[in-house]
């Protein structure tokens, strides 16, 4: 292929060349005022010398021609999944390659857009075919564009302000969903991420029936926290409902709701929606009454205070037992003891009550410790540590309290040395498993300070994770209905505290004991956990018994995966696996649930699932390119066009036929030899001199 085009090689500079000219103008001129003869011949001859000091040529240019290039992406978010829409793409891409593929001359680019990134699977960044675009025309020169196809339902995320082609080639929609489309989906307007503990939040949601939106009817609600049963409600379509959702633990609650398919329904993953609340605690409100002074009250007291999220309120009862004037207890108090208002009028506003060497008096009353009783059923906290007072008569087993209690007195205080023991099934208790100093050897001796009183009992219910002296309990804990008790028999701690013999890990102890009786996830002694870290799922068991049962996990889009645990420190076994999918994810051993969050639980990729074409109708129109709804049979024509003319008729689109090349050689003839123009210019300047002399 060749091309030829006009050169010049000035021999003078050009502002010589254009004074030359306008000179022999003005001379011309004078003498045409002049009337002189041969005018005709000295123009002729200034216009050879200007020829000659141009030296114009012919230029022959050696063209390579290059292919137009046009992209065609492919939409393969989630929304296409929906009906057949995955088919007809499929369908409307095999048309349209077969068509392009018998047009010369051009390059087709076949990119495949909107599936998550393998990098990073669980990022909701929405269907971003413009995004791809622009890569697959990152390298073409911008007269080489021919055009581009999108074939998709519409929802794109990724369009910025405003969204072009890198040229002004046309731009095509293939729409692989049907027109008029309706669906019923959830919208979440608020939740909030944090919650206080024993407080309730509020969402508002909203079920809409897509098109209109409009309120029509009622539909019903399911609301489901951590797995647990569900609760169903009917709320009007069309109109912002309020939900109450209760926190009741500290860390991640996980709230499911899903509302009933509408008249019209393409897909139910839009009828679902999950979020994370996460529990923290506004103050852990503490009631201590120690039933004597003692050493041990000033260690309860300062771990407690050392926290600042809990709020203590201590009293001690200051009268002896052996006291026995007729001076009324009220009198004797230094502060008046606000007995009914603490146990009765609000009880339940405390988080924990600790009894620490009480023992009954006439200062509480039978119906009071009832009272108290009551509220560990109703979900409350109690923590007794015993003093020699809990093996007499006087003990607070012998009160309605006994009822809770898990450890029952013998009556027997062993007062000989001894260092505490965490048991077998204390190392697989969250509470115990690790102390610090604990050794792994379950036969070892802990390198801790030695106690020298430990309260004999018979551990009725709940699990013993410490002993004592001669294998006697030390510390139980117990769920009691809703509630949790733990006991220490022992009243001698405070010899960690002072650090006798080395002391022990008694604020990491008390710590972990008082959490626990708070209902902490991470102290559960038998739990499943599932948690996402990065693009793993990490399943883990604690249980105070081996348990080697497989673990079902339920994948967002309904598909069960199998996981083995394998045993791990303390309690705990594991197993993690890879996730892809943004969703929530559940596992099961027959008997607990856990959920765990990956990504978006609500992405936007399924906000509005309808095929729509409104997002792209701007930049169609603007480059000029058409949009059509495909199906079986259903895909246009495709054709090649000349620039500047109509891209899209009705059933047909075009691409632009660009016609660029790559100059691969040049040749170059001069016009005027330099010998031949200078004898034609002396030549018709000696005529114009004869013909003037005449």
């Amino acid at each position: 292929m060749s091309g030829w085009s006009l050169a010049a090689s000035p021999l003078l500079p050009w502002w010589a060349i254009a004074a030359f000219a306008v000179a022999a103008l003005i001379l011309i001129a004078f003498g045409a005022g002049r009337r002189a003869r041969g005018l005709a011949l000295r123009l002729l001859a200034v216009m050879a010398l200007a020829a000659i000091a141009v030296n114009p040529s012919l230029v022959e240019e050696q063209r390579a021609p290059q292919h137009d290039v046009a992209a065609v992406i492919v939409d393969e978010s989630q929304s296409m999944s929906i009906g057949q829409r995955r088919q007809y793409a499929d369908a409307a891409l095999k048309a349209v390659t077969d068509q392009l593929a018998r047009l010369p001359n051009l390059d087709v680019r076949v990119v495949h857009a909107g599936a998550p990134d393998a990098a990073s699977p669980l990022a909701d960044d929405g269907t971003r075919l413009y995004t791809a675009l622009s890569r697959a025309f990152a390298d073409v020169p911008r007269q080489r564009i021919a055009g581009a196809i999108l074939i998709t339902d519409g929802e794109i995320h990724d369009m910025p302000p405003p969204a072009r082609l890198a040229s002004d080639a046309p731009l095509h929609v293939l729409l692989t969903g049907r027109p008029g489309e309706a669906d019923r989906r959830l919208v979440v307007g608020n939740a909030p991420r944090f919650g206080l503990v024993g407080k309730t939040v509020q969402l508002s949601v909203r079920v809409e029936d897509l098109p209109t939106g409009k309120a029509q009817g009622e539909a019903q609600l399911t609301i489901r926290k951590d797995g647990g049963l569900p609760v169903i409600r009917a709320v009007p379509v069309g109109e912002d409902v309020t939900v109450p959702v209760a926190i009741d633990h500290g860390g991640p609650n996980v709230v499911e709701l899903a509302v009933d398919a509408g008249p019209h329904e393409l897909t139910l993953e839009n009828n679902r929606a999950a979020f994370v609340i996460n529990g923290v605690r506004d103050r852990l409100k503490v009631l201590l009454v120690s039933g004597e002074p003692n050493q041990d009250e000033r260690t309860w007291r300062n771990i407690l205070k050392s926290d600042p999220s809990v709020d203590l309120i201590h009293f001690t009862i200051l009268r002896p037992p052996e006291k026995q004037d007729g001076t009324p207890i009220r009198e004797l108090s230094l502060i008046a003891f606000p007995i009914r208002e603490l146990f009765d009028v609000k009880l339940h506003q405390f988080d924990l009550i600790i009894f620490d060497r009480y023992r009954q008096r006439s200062v509480l009353p039978q119906a009071y410790l009832e009272n108290i009783a009551n509220y560990v059923r109703d979900g409350g906290a109690l923590l007794v540590s015993a003093g020699p007072s809990f093996a007499t008569p006087l003990s607070l087993y012998r009160t309605p309290l006994g009822a809770v209690l898990p450890a029952e007195p013998t009556g027997t205080v062993f007062e000989q040395g001894f260092v505490p023991r965490v048991t077998a099934i204390g190392r697989r208790d969250p509470v115990t498993e690790d102390l610090p100093g604990l050794p792994e050897q379950p036969s070892a001796v802990a390198p801790w300070g030695r106690w020298f009183r430990d309260i004999g009992a018979q551990a009725q219910r709940g699990v013993t994770v410490m002993t004592g002296y001669q294998d006697q309990p030390l510390l139980v804990l117990d769920r009691v209905g809703k509630g949790r008790v733990a006991q220490f028999l022992s009243d001698e701690m405070w010899l960690w505290t002072r650090g006798y013999e080395g002391g022990g890990p008694q604020a990491e102890l008390l710590r972990r004991v008082v959490y626990w009786l708070m209902k902490e996830p991470d102290l559960a002694e038998n739990d499943l956990r599932a948690k996402i870290d990065g693009n793993q799922l990490t399943v883990t068991r604690q249980s105070l018994e081996p348990d080697d049962s497989p673990v079902q996990v339920t994948l967002p889009d309904g598909r069960i995966a199998m996981l083995t645990l394998a045993p791990q420190h303390g309690g705990r076994s594991g197993a993690t696996m890879a996730v892809s999918e943004s969703g929530l994810y559940r596992a099961s051993d027959g008997q607990r649930t856990a959920l765990a969050a990956a990504g978006s639980l609500n992405p936007i990729e399924m906000s509005d699932v309808r095929t729509t074409d409104q997002k792209v109708t701007a930049d169609v129109a603007a480059t000029g390119g058409g949009i059509f709804w495909v199906g079986p049979g259903r895909v246009p024509d495709i054709r090649e066009i000349e620039p500047g003319r109509s891209a899209a008729g009705h059933d047909w689109i075009g691409l632009r036929r660009n016609g660029d090349y790559v100059v691969t050689g040049v040749g170059e003839t001069p016009l005027l030899p330099g010998a031949l123009a200078l004898i034609l210019a002396l030549g018709l300047l000696i005529l114009a001199w004869r013909r003037e002399g005449r």
